[in-house]
């Protein structure tokens, strides 16, 4: 009698009493609460934009200090070199070690030739760091993760569409990091002109091919594609900014008050703002963080050790990463393949 064929599944087995394994889930969570979590996002904009004040709104905590003027007579200011700050944010047991990197406005000055490079080498520079650090022959247990996971990309309220500065700042930026546009200030446009300015704006992202956040995958599932369908409609985000309490209806609310009335930043038929806000801290920052490990960093990681293979020497930092690196070369060209690089 010819023997049955094996089954090329294998069967699911339920244990007759409780094991234990199922608590695996709250073993990862309570190591993964202990060490804490690192989110780093890098503001790029014109000057003047509001980019300090959106993410001091954003996090609801003082973190960056305006470079605007708080009155007509004090002096301009304005950021005048890529500065970093961090702060570790506790809410609910959760802690987070956020890392802003605020940047000059670019396309301020006359000459305004290649005035991205500083922004795009700062990005670069921690994916080489963090590279050096996985290729290092002792490694250390855990690798303090310094990349950049996010790019708000700051549009002028013009109502006339992208600049062309601008596109080609966005198509440097896309390759290294995920960009997630935001048109600042979005109060100075009536609801018709803000309308029209998105659509135009969708219209040349498509046209130059500019890749924005958050893209297609196919490991995600039917909630996923979901939810990023709707965030694909709401980009760029339309936001406001302010830290500034205003009482309406005696209750207190962030906002910014004109001659016409006050406009709520937390109320979402005034603008975008909490679409993103949710959209960073509550939905996907996870997946920000994973994107940069998976797709940007693996990119600019086989980049480098094919350059490396090749005799090109290592072109992100100014020493060589490691002999056993050549060693990594197929691995990270498979995933960057895989990955559409």
């Amino acid at each position: 009698m010819a023997a049955a064929p094996a089954t090329a599944q294998a069967a699911t087995v339920f244990p007759k009493s409780h094991v234990g394994f199922d608590s695996i889930t709250q073993q990862i969570e309570k190591k993964l609460l202990k060490r804490g979590f690192q989110f780093n996002v890098i503001c790029v904009g014109q000057t003047g934009l509001g980019k300090s004040t959106l993410i001091n709104t954003i996090f609801a905590s003082h973190l960056m200090d305006s470079k605007g003027r708080m009155s007509p007579e004090e002096p301009i200011r304005s950021t005048t070199e890529i500065q970093s700050v961090s702060h570790v944010i506790e809410e609910n047991g959760v802690r987070l070690r956020l890392n802003i990197v605020d940047t000059p406005g670019y396309g301020d000055l006359i000459n305004n030739d290649r005035c991205w490079d500083p922004i795009v080498k700062y990005i670069k520079d921690q994916h080489s760091a963090y590279l050096r650090k996985e290729l290092t022959a002792q490694r250390e247990g855990y690798l303090q993760d310094t990349r950049i996971h996010c790019c708000l990309f700051f549009i002028q309220p013009s109502g006339h569409g992208l600049k062309p500065i601008d596109i080609v700042v966005l198509k440097k930026l896309s390759e290294y990091v995920n960009v997630v546009p935001v048109i600042a200030k979005s109060d100075s446009l009536t609801l018709e002109e803000r309308a029209e300015f998105k659509a135009r704006i969708k219209e040349e992202f498509a046209f130059h091919n500019l890749r924005m956040y958050p893209y297609d995958n196919v490991e995600h599932d039917h909630d996923e594609v979901a939810l990023n369908a709707v965030i694909k409609e709401q980009v760029p985000f339309a936001v406001v900014g302010s830290e500034k309490n205003i009482v309406v209806g005696g209750q207190q609310v962030r906002g910014r008050q004109n001659r016409w009335g006050v406009i709520n930043v937390e109320d979402e038929t005034h603008c975008e703002f909490v679409a993103l806000r949710n959209f960073l801290t509550r939905t996907h920052l996870q997946d920000l963080i994973e994107t940069t490990s998976f797709i940007h960093y693996e990119s600019f990681r086989a980049k480098q050790l094919l350059a490396l293979r090749e005799g090109g020497g290592y072109s992100g930092g100014s020493r060589p990463i490691s002999p056993s690196a050549d060693r990594e070369l197929s691995r990270s060209s498979q995933r960057m393949t895989m990955n559409g690089y």
